[in-house]
């Protein structure tokens, strides 16, 4: 005799004989689980049949075609459904549908040379923010608010990139040998990109109607962030990838695509919980500021100058950066604590 199992529940006890029964018409599984009645053994339904030598032969319920129509055609096609547009109720179908598509859809539009580089870049930026969003989002957090930030940086990276990042003139050190490059790279190439992606921030936050909570603006931080990857993925793929032979190529463009975007994302997120401590706390704003931006560029900026003489600590960077941002967010109360005093 044995008890049959479900959902954490006894039911029985049955002798073996009727639970091979209960098997052949479907009522139970093989693998449900039981417990022996004497010695509270657990198992499996088909192990304690075994041990009696029961081989239950599950009943096949008519031939095929009279299993499909009881399975019915509204399971196999619901039409109706479809046409009752039932299925946009569910986000993950549009989510997956967005996702597992859209390249399909580029694949017919006439679009090449620049433009195909910017597509694919763009398509990589929604699964990034697909991921940011299901992980980071807050009460406060909205879609169009989420694209304004995404294109606010676009913009932003536009007009700086096209000739007023030159009046930078730390870039000039990055020419230079290891590790006076690190003036260059974090003065320079740092401290202007993670400008570009805190302006979007400012921007939102001087518009807000409501106190946004550092958490919120970590999120549009990482958005910006995503969005000035779009922009250095794109150059690097038209510019200096294509110099390298195909293999090389290969991997340095999925990088653009999805690691570095990645990186970037992360140090605009740091950006943004400083800049939304600043907003909830103005007596420390100046400093607040200040760890704003200067946190990601000397993130930023290590992370490029080793890259070309040792790139594992580059790696270190990287994922010093991830532990920093979670860090940042797990002390967000006593962070709060100790600026109200």
């Amino acid at each position: 005799m044995i008890y049959v199992i479900r959902n954490e529940h006894d039911y029985g006890p049955y002798d073996e004989i009727v639970v091979a029964r209960y098997v052949e018409e479907g009522k139970l599984l093989m693998h449900d689980r039981a417990r022996d009645v004497t010695t509270s053994e657990e198992g499996t339904i088909g192990e304690f049949l075994e041990r009696r030598g029961i081989k239950p032969q599950i009943r096949d319920k008519g031939t095929v075609n009279e299993q499909l129509r009881a399975i019915g055609s509204e399971f196999i096609f619901p039409k109706e459904d479809m046409t009752k547009r039932i299925w946009l109720e569910d986000r993950r179908l549009l989510v997956l549908a967005i996702v597992g598509l859209s390249l399909s859809v580029l694949m017919m539009l006439p679009v090449g040379g620049y433009l195909v580089f910017y597509a694919v870049s763009l398509y990589f930026a929604v699964i990034w923010g697909i991921f940011f969003y299901y992980f980071f989002r807050t009460r406060q957090v909205r879609v169009g608010t989420t694209v304004s930030v995404f294109f606010l940086t676009q913009l932003a990276v536009f007009i700086i990139f096209s000739g007023l990042n030159r009046l930078n003139f730390f870039y000039a050190f990055t020419n230079t040998a290891f590790p006076f490059n690190i003036l260059g790279f974090v003065l320079g190439v740092g401290l202007t990109e993670e400008f570009v992606k805190m302006l979007p921030l400012l921007f939102l936050v001087r518009r807000a109607r409501e106190p946004l909570l550092p958490q919120t603006l970590v999120y549009y931080g990482l958005m910006s962030g995503i969005a000035f990857g779009v922009f250095e993925g794109v150059q690097y793929q038209t510019t200096i990838n294509v110099q390298a032979d195909y293999t090389t190529a290969f991997l340095l463009n999925i990088a653009r695509l999805t690691s570095l975007p990645f990186l970037h994302a992360l140090w605009g997120g740091i950006c943004g919980y400083f800049v939304g401590f600043a907003n909830l706390y103005p007596r420390y704003r100046k400093s607040l500021y200040v760890l704003a931006l200067a946190i990601p560029a000397v993130l930023h900026g290590l992370y490029d100058s080793f890259a070309g003489v040792a790139y594992f600590i580059s790696l270190f960077i990287a994922l010093g950066s991830v532990l920093a941002l979670m860090t940042y967010l797990s002390k967000s109360n006593h962070f709060r604590e100790r600026l109200r005093d």
